[in-house]
C-alpha cells in the first residue's frame, strides 16, 4: 500500500519504520521540514516529503503528531479523497495539550478529531506505549502478542487498520465504532497496559467512561512526582495497578 505518516516521533517513526520494512511505499513528513526526519526512520527505506506531498495518491494516511495539532491538518486532509483511511493514533492529555471543553465534557476524542478535520478517522496504535511499540512487537501467533485495539466506523477502514497492525508485530483487536474508542482512551483498562488478544477484549468491557479521566489524571501525577525515569516494564505496571 502507498501509506503517509505524518508526524516522526517515537510513534510516527516506528510505524514508518515497520510499514515500510513490510513492503508498503511509505513517505513520512514533519512540521519542521523533511531534512529533519531522523536518519534511522529513512533507513529502512522510507522517504522524507512535506506534508503536502506525502499525503498525496495514498491509500492510507496515519497522524502521528499530538492531539491539540490534530485540527491543523484540515486544509491539509480537504484534498485526500474520501476513500482515504486516515489513522488517529493521538491521545488527550490537558497538561500537554491544554484543555478542550467538548472533551473534558465527555466528547469521545477521536470522534472530536473527525469532527475538526470533517472526515471520518480510525483509532489505533493509540492504546500502547511508544516502548512497547518499538521494542515488543512478534510474529503473528507468537505466544503472549501484545493486542492493540482498532476502531472505526467504516468496516473496510478497520480491516485495513488492523491488517497495518498486525504487520506492526502486534495482534489487531476489532474494537468496534468510533463512538466506542473511548474505552481505549487514556485512563482505561486497555490503555498501555500490554495485554493479550484474549485479555483485551474483558478489559475494553470494563472500561468506565466517568472514571477514566481521573484515573488518567492521577496517574500523570504519580509519574510526575517521580525522582528517577520508569522503566517500560514499571509505567505499565503502574498503568495495570490502577485497575485492580
Amino acid at each position: 500500500m502507498e501509506i503517509a505518516v505524518i508526524g516522526a516521533g517515537a510513534i510516527g517513526g516506528n510505524l514508518a519504520r515497520k510499514l515500510s520494512a513490510a513492503g508498503h511505499d511509505v513517505e513520512v513528513a514533519a512540521a519542521r521540514g523533511p531534512e529533519t526526519i531522523p536518519a534511522d526512520v529513512l533507513a529502512s527505506g522510507v522517504r522524507a516529503a512535506t506534508p503536502a506531498a506525502a499525503v498525496r495518491d495514498k491509500d492510507v494516511v496515519i497522524l502521528s503528531i499530538p492531539f491539540g495539532r490534530v485540527p491543523e491538518l484540515a486544509d491539509l486532509l480537504a484534498s485526500v479523497p474520501g476513500e482515504t483511511v486516515v489513522v488517529d493514533t493521538s491521545n488527550y492529555y490537558p497538561h500537554l495539550n491544554g484543555y478542550i471543553d467538548a472533551v473534558d465534557n465527555g466528547q469521545v476524542e477521536s470522534l472530536w478529531i473527525a469532527e475538526q478535520l470533517g472526515r471520518p478517522v480510525v483509532k489505533a496504535w493509540n492504546a500502547a506505549l511508544a516502548g512497547t511499540q518499538q521494542t515488543k512487537g512478534v510474529v503473528p501467533g507468537t505466544p503472549g502478542r501484545i493486542a492493540i485495539p482498532v476502531a472505526a466506523d467504516s468496516d473496510e477502514a478497520r480491516r485495513v487498520a488492523m491488517r497495518l497492525v498486525d504487520e506492526t508485530g502486534f495482534d489487531p483487536f476489532h474494537a468496534g465504532v468510533l463512538a466506542d474508542s473511548w474505552r481505549q482512551q487514556p485512563g482505561t483498562p486497555a490503555y498501555c497496559t500490554e495485554l493479550s488478544l484474549e485479555d483485551l477484549g474483558p478489559a475494553l468491557a470494563a472500561a468506565d467512561r466517568a472514571e477514566a479521566p481521573r484515573t488518567r489524571d492521577r496517574l500523570m501525577e504519580h509519574f510526575a512526582v517521580l525522582t528517577s525515569t520508569p522503566t517500560l516494564e514499571e509505567v505499565v505496571e503502574t498503568n495495570r495497578s490502577a485497575h485492580r
